[in-house]
């Protein structure tokens, strides 16, 4: 298999994989990560799977609490 290389700066890199890993975003848009929840939030919209097949489901949380806590939920 030939190897793909993309050139990106920190948060598309984090995005990019995490976005990958997982089945539920909770985003919640602040600066210096903004840029991350705004790729997830596209890369969904536009019907991107993840590496098990499926669109990331992506909701869009009223406070860093709330986004903290989905990660949390999912671990359980």
């Amino acid at each position: 298999m030939a190897r793909k290389f993309k050139t990106m700066d920190g948060n598309n890199a984090a995005a990019y994989v995490s976005y990958a890993f997982t089945e539920v975003a909770g985003i919640y848009p602040i600066t210096p990560s903004s840029p991350m929840a705004d790729y997830v939030d596209q890369w969904s919209a536009q019907g991107l799977k993840n590496i098990f097949g499926t669109t990331v489901k992506v909701s869009e949380m009223q406070s860093e609490a709330g986004a903290a806590g989905t990660k949390i939920i999912k671990l359980i």
